[in-house]
């Protein structure tokens, strides 16, 4: 067993210190940046996951998030980061393993809006087969003061008690992080965690973006009964990193 596989199922978390190279990453950022430039376009599948902002007139998206952008751009699908995190997500959990959702999340500089505490399982429907796993993606050098992501380990599969941040924002629980580990990445490094893992990333107080790209993967047969009942992940709630 490999280490990275030891490491995840040991801890609910491991990372990949390079998905892919630097040329393949300016790629997937051309899409990327065209999308989160294209408001009128991702309206209807774009949040900002800190909630409104009450003191400005004029909001800036503290923490963009927008849900299945490969719905918008298809060729997304087609980069190798999806091909890669997929055969990842397989080695990891079994051969059933497919892409479930897609999902960009952004934090503009100095917004310095953490994303709270959390588990993924909090936003799911309860399903027979829990395998899940989360592969997110640094398209910048992420660090501690931009909001690369910390973690918890795991070691049960319970969802903890959950609420929604004031002003609708995202969801968080309270729960003793004092063993937090951070994972800080290159460019096209990527970590992997499961549903019931507790993560956070604290808030970009830099000058420059800190993009992310997400990618979950759970069996066929769970995504199947997924869409049966009416989740889509294309903003039935609110989400995450």
């Amino acid at each position: 067993m490999n280490t990275i596989k030891t490491d995840f199922l040991k801890n609910g978390f491991t990372k990949v210190d390079r998905l892919f190279d630097i040329d393949s990453a300016q790629k997937l950022l051309g899409i990327y940046n065209h999308l989160l430039n294209d408001t009128k376009k991702t309206a209807h599948l774009r949040s900002d996951l800190a909630g409104q902002n009450e003191t400005n007139t004029k909001m800036t998206e503290r923490i963009t998030q927008i849900m299945r952008p490969s719905l918008i751009e298809p060729q997304l699908l087609k980069h190798i980061a999806y091909s890669k995190a997929l055969q990842q997500a397989k080695d990891l959990l079994g051969d059933d393993m497919e892409l479930d959702f897609d999902m960009l999340i952004n934090k503009a500089p100095h917004t310095e809006t953490p994303t709270p505490w959390h588990q993924d399982a909090a936003y799911w429907i309860d399903l027979p087969d829990k395998r899940a796993v989360s592969c997110w993606i640094a398209l910048d050098k992420v660090y501690e003061d931009n909001g690369c992501m910390w973690f918890l380990s795991v070691h049960n599969q319970n969802v903890l008690e959950h609420s929604n941040l004031p002003n609708g924002g995202a969801l968080y629980c309270k729960t003793d992080t004092s063993e937090a580990t951070s994972i800080p990445l290159d460019i096209g490094g990527c970590t992997f965690h499961d549903g019931f893992t507790l993560h956070y990333s604290k808030g970009n107080t830099t000058d420059s973006q800190r993009r992310a790209l997400i990618l979950n993967f759970r069996p066929k047969k769970m995504i199947e009964l997924e869409r049966k009942q009416g989740m889509d992940h294309t903003g039935i709630r609110k989400k995450r990193s």
